[in-house]
């Protein structure tokens, strides 16, 4: 698995999701309860922010800024971390004290982002499945990175899916996320 390939697809999956955010509904609420659509991209403004510091100079600053227009700010953000990664990242990444491979970084960045970005598809009501392939590999990245102890802090339980279930509904109940963006238990999505 290349994160770089990771990021780019979920960037680019991404992308076609924003392009349903219509001029004022970004208080449209959204699978993550504690979000309405325009806290949503922010934080996913606010994790582009990060991917790029991370490639860029190694080092991870704790301090969100908001934008104006969080759309195009994404879009522009998306572009800025693809040519980050392309002009050749710097080999670890330090998170408050803690160093972390660059690759690792990107691969959980991958992750946020599609996973997000199915988010916003289902706030606009635009809903469509990450795709099989991506979710696959981002899958087993996010089986890595999320504890028990994240769950009912950041991620809600997971949900059981059937074992031939797509690889995105695999994903996204793994992560506490029903495929149904009207079932109440989405009121414990946190992130």
């Amino acid at each position: 698995m290349n994160s770089g390939e990771l990021l780019e697809r979920s960037l680019a999956y991404t992308l076609g999701r924003v392009t349903g955010v219509r001029p004022g509904s970004l208080e449209r609420a959204t699978p993550c309860a504690q979000w309405d659509l325009g806290a949503l991209l922010d934080h996913l403004n606010d994790s582009l922010d990060a991917l790029y510091e991370g490639l860029t100079g190694g080092r991870i600053g704790l301090f969100p800024t908001g934008d104006p227009d969080p759309v195009c700010d994404f879009r522009g953000r998306a572009c800025a971390v693809l040519g980050a990664w392309a002009a050749g990242p710097v080999d670890s990444v330090v998170i408050g004290d803690k160093p972390l491979d660059v690759r690792v970084m990107t691969a959980v960045g991958a992750v946020e982002i599609a996973v997000h970005g199915w988010d916003v598809a289902q706030a606009c009501g635009r809903p469509g499945p990450i795709p099989a392939a991506l979710a696959a590999e981002l899958l087993p990245v996010a089986r890595c990175v999320v504890a028990d102890a994240d769950r009912g802090v950041r991620f809600a339980a997971p949900f059981d899916v059937p074992a031939c279930a797509r690889p995105g509904d695999r994903l996204l109940a793994f992560l506490g996320r029903s495929d149904s963006f009207s079932d109440p238990a989405r009121s414990a999505f946190r992130e």
